[in-house]
């Protein structure tokens, strides 16, 4: 797995996960688990079945949130500066076709949130505007076609 930026309060945010999946979650799939044996036949229980596969995708959860801590770099955010849109900046731009103003913050992938303006630097947009500078005018290749945006800020 490839190096994954973050910051402190996404990194904190995972190692919360991973402490209440390994602490709550696991001992309540287990006593699930438990619970299903002990009504006899495995063969035919829906129950166990369940249990076990609730088991066997909370593990591969749990695998993954500690594959990204393992491979994590923080960023300093002391260190981001607003002289071009880099990961960590708050990019204003405007939709010259149809003169839409947006913000968006931009983050690692583990921490991307549409719905708190928070996208994956690995989006289209945010690689499209990456490097550059206030009043650029940026032609970006999305989804429904070709779309230029104008940088009208770049904050932290």
């Amino acid at each position: 797995m490839a190096v994954i930026y973050m910051t402190q309060e996404g990194y904190n945010k995972i190692l919360a996960e991973i402490n209440y999946l390994e602490s709550v979650k696991r001992p309540e799939i287990s006593a699930q688990i438990a619970e299903a044996r002990d009504k006899g036949d495995l063969s035919e229980n829906a129950e166990y079945d369940a249990a076990k596969e609730a088991q066997g995708i909370m593990e591969s959860k749990l695998a993954l949130l500690k594959s990204q801590i393992a491979n994590a770099r923080l960023i300093d955010e002391s260190r981001v500066n607003t002289d071009s849109v880099q990961i960590m900046n708050k990019v204003k731009i405007r939709n010259t076709a149809n003169n839409q103003v947006m913000t968006y913050t931009l983050v690692s992938d583990s921490e991307a949130n549409l719905k708190e303006g928070r996208i994956s630097v690995n989006t289209p947009i945010a690689q499209g505007l990456m490097g550059k500078k206030v009043g650029d005018k940026v032609p970006i290749k999305v989804p429904s076609g070709m779309m230029t945006f104008e940088i009208m800020d770049i904050s932290i």
